[in-house]
């Protein structure tokens, strides 16, 4: 089971991790591990509440991969349940809440993805409805009656939705106490999580010590900032990169990211070793290093994680076939248009299947051009050119075609 020493599993396990809490009990965990040959139960918990996972989802992924390789036994908990209510975590209101149906959808995708990184055969997925929607309602009430509305209010981001006023749904205040109902279930010795589940996990070392069981131990990691290196990634944000998008995206999108990022990133997304990471953040304060050349070595061995080593160095030469020496990329795909004229929005919104009110938003940004031009009037009626490139962004790329038809 262990091809390490004690010393170097506790540094690969606390690598790319903002708390372990209690540090000492996780430290003797590993150790009775060790001496009695018994893997730990390591939980993660995921909650399917969208189709695609982005870098920031798979941070606590990764980890779980870590402990999976140890030896340790690897519990994915898809939240089937939990997903319906919601997880309240840094939450400013609550969730739009999410049908069954739509959950188990989103869970079929979500597994798949989570198995480009964990190894099937030794992974234990477990759905948490096969506990939650055998529960009568007096086992429920037994359940909530576990905590105190004061304890559930400690949490943060409750507190400041109380004080501004903001609405708390009942069903949200539950969420905490269902978390943690589901380290009692598989017995879990160790949850996984971003730092923000912090709450989450706390809940469930109690419950645990209330059903008589060892408390689990909390392992966070921080959370992932976007490409914008201001907010938590987020889709709804716009500064993520998709586990799924093509090689070349995800290549540009973290060259896109700022440099004050890149020791982060390093960190939590490559296997490269901590004193390298030292060597480089010594680097580029000294300036003996350019940052793009840093840069450029984050975005192809990340590639190559979640794609390939193949996909990494023909991204690498696409990005600077396009950025470097300015070229239009090759097998641009065609998007045909009927009309001899057509408002810059409206071609930019049938581009890219979105509404006009986004590709107004885009235009006025400065980051619509055609055949190199920049385009920043949203009212501009554009004579359709057959050949044309439309570029919008730094990365995608149209060629213009006239339908006759």
């Amino acid at each position: 089971m262990h091809h390490v020493s004690l010393q170097e599993e506790l540094a690969l396990l606390t690598r790319g991790t903002e708390e372990i809490f209690p540090e000492e009990e996780f430290t003797e965990k590993i150790r009775q591990s060790r001496a009695k040959h018994r893997p730990l139960r390591v939980k993660l918990g995921v909650d399917p509440t969208g189709t695609d996972l982005h870098l920031g989802h798979i941070i606590p992924l990764l980890k779980l991969q870590q402990f999976q390789e140890l030896g340790h036994q690897a519990i994915l908990i898809i939240g089937d349940y939990t997903a319906t209510v919601g997880d309240p975590s840094g939450r400013n209101q609550a969730r739009p809440q999410l049908t069954h149906e739509e959950v188990m959808e989103n869970a079929r995708t979500y597994q798949e993805q989570a198995f480009t990184i964990l190894d099937p055969d030794r992974t234990e997925v477990v759905y948490n409805g096969s506990w939650f929607s055998q529960l009568s309602f007096q086992e429920t009430i037994q359940l909530m009656a576990s905590t105190t509305v004061a304890r559930i209010l400690e949490r943060e981001d409750f507190t400041n939705r109380y004080k501004h006023g903001i609405p708390i749904g009942l069903h949200e205040l539950i969420y905490p106490i269902m978390q943690g109902y589901d380290s009692v279930m598989i017995r879990a010795d160790v949850e996984l999580g971003a730092i923000d589940q912090k709450f989450n996990i706390l809940a469930g070392r109690d419950l645990q010590k209330a059903a008589g069981q060892e408390a689990q131990v909390g392992v966070c990691n921080p959370v992932l900032l976007g490409t914008d290196g201001v907010e938590k990634m987020s889709k709804s944000l716009n500064n993520y990169i998709g586990l799924a998008e093509p090689a070349s995206e995800m290549y540009g999108k973290i060259m896109s990211i700022p440099d004050p990022l890149m020791p982060s990133y390093f960190e939590l997304l490559t296997q490269i070793a901590m004193d390298d990471i030292r060597r480089m953040e010594s680097d580029l304060r000294d300036g003996s290093v350019h940052p793009r050349d840093i840069k450029r070595s984050l975005a192809r061995q990340v590639v190559a994680r979640f794609h390939n080593e193949t996909q990494a160095q023909q991204a690498e030469a696409a990005f600077e076939r396009i950025h470097i020496h300015r070229e239009v990329p090759q097998d641009v795909p065609e998007l045909p248009v009927t009309a001899d004229r057509m408002w810059i929005t409206r071609l930019v919104s049938l581009a890219l299947g979105t509404s006009r009110g986004e590709a107004r938003r885009l235009i006025l940004q400065g980051g619509v051009r055609v055949d190199g031009r920049i385009l920043s009037d949203p009212e501009e009626e554009w004579p359709v050119i057959s050949g044309a490139i439309l570029q919008v962004g730094k990365r995608r790329f149209f060629r213009v075609t006239k339908d006759e038809g």
